[in-house]
């Protein structure tokens, strides 16, 4: 068991510890929210039975590995044609990292990936996740359990510098004093085209937790770029459609409501192929940084490095290709598929463009914005096998 001592100044956003979790699994099972939601999902589960398994869980890796693991293939499977990881033998032996990905699926991301780890004899990693996704108080409780830690949102300037000092202080203390990988997403929220790039804003917090210079802090951190591929992106129509209301209203913005319809659609739609790829520790790339040039320049440079190696790890299918050729097409990709695929592709636009309830619906529009979801990552891969 990890070390839980001097953590008081991260209660407010740390996973629980093991001692804690026989309180909050007791006032969980009282919550009347939290057993519907059960009830829901497990439907040939007797809840008498499902309170009877959740006191057995002694820790969160307990829970992670005896319950939420399966759970998760389960769940993914009725969804997916084929879900895998590669490049474990990236991963360092007996030393943490903090893993950086783009981001596809509120939900599934982070839940796969320590499914994944698991399933190859792997400790799972403690996960990034956002207030603004805490819409019940017993969701909370879930994602703590979960061995995710939490990253505060809105609030002044002020406020914003503070939470990321704070969080930036967490990630340095989980992966050099626990010896606890993490994972955080490149940006705050999802790239909604597929156009991922790492904030340099995530760089220059995850700076400010250490005790050296900017450039060693990060190296600390051991940073490993994983790349996440969908084949097919249930919230593609839900992502053209908000491109849409904002390009008409400026003014437009999600509601709790909103993060819980995509939250639900990304869970229940069909994904097709998922692959996972580990990328390779950016530390020796790290070296060849001039130390002297000013942070944001340094900052510029890590999200590069991040970027190369998340993008020449896409694994690509025929409709990103497909999608590429239809909206740029300078590099054609024709023998990347078939005339039969891509007339099931531009039948699939279609169809998704039909899902979208809006009044004063732009076609063209809403069409170029699915075709980029889809042919970003083939533009981004191409450019960065030429560099």
């Amino acid at each position: 068991m990890p070390d839980n001592s001097n953590t008081t100044k991260f209660d407010d956003i740390r996973p629980y510890h093991d001692e804690e979790m026989p309180t909050i699994v007791e006032k969980l099972l009282e919550d009347p929210q939290f057993k519907a939601v059960v009830n829901a999902a497990f439907p040939n589960i007797q809840w008498e039975n499902f309170k009877t398994m959740l006191r057995t869980f002694k820790t969160p890796y307990e829970l992670q590995s005896k319950f939420i693991k399966d759970q998760i293939f389960s769940f993914a499977k009725k969804t997916s044609e084929k879900i895998d990881c590669n490049g474990f033998q990236n991963i360092p032996k007996n030393q943490a990292c903090t893993y950086i990905s783009n981001h596809r699926d509120i939900v599934l991301d982070a839940l796969l990936l320590n499914a994944m780890l698991l399933k190859e004899g792997f400790m799972t990693t403690e996960v990034a996740i956002g207030d603004n996704l805490l819409i019940y108080p017993w969701l909370e409780s879930i994602v703590r359990m979960n061995n995710n830690f939490i990253v505060k949102r809105g609030a002044s300037i002020h406020q914003k510098l503070e939470n990321s000092k704070h969080l930036s202080q967490y990630i340095h203390f989980a992966v050099k004093q626990k010896q606890h990988s993490i994972w955080i997403a490149q940006r705050e929220g999802r790239a909604k085209n597929s156009d991922d790039r790492t904030q340099e804003s995530i760089i220059k917090m995850l700076a400010m937790g250490g005790q050296n210079d900017f450039l060693q802090n990060i190296k600390s951190l051991n940073i490993t770029p994983l790349s996440i591929s969908y084949e097919f992106d249930p919230c593609d129509y839900l992502k053209a459609k908000e491109y849409q209301m904002k390009r008409d209203d400026p003014n437009f913005k999600k509601t709790p409501m909103d993060d819980e319809i995509n939250m639900l659609t990304g869970l229940k739609g069909f994904k097709g192929k998922i692959h996972f790829q580990v990328g390779r520790p950016i530390n020796s790339k790290l070296q060849k940084i001039n130390p002297d040039l000013n942070r944001n320049k340094v900052a510029t440079e890590i999200a590069s490095l991040i970027d190369h190696e998340i993008f020449t790890n896409y694994k690509l299918y025929p409709i990103n290709y497909i999608a590429y050729d239809k909206l740029w097409g300078n590099r054609p990709q024709k023998n990347k598929y078939t005339p039969e695929e891509k007339k099931e592709t531009e039948q699939y636009f279609v169809d998704r463009i039909n899902k979208i309830d809006l009044v004063n619906k732009d076609v063209p529009f809403l069409t170029e914005k699915l075709l980029e979801m889809y042919a970003y990552p083939v533009k981004n891969q191409l450019n960065a096998n030429e560099q």
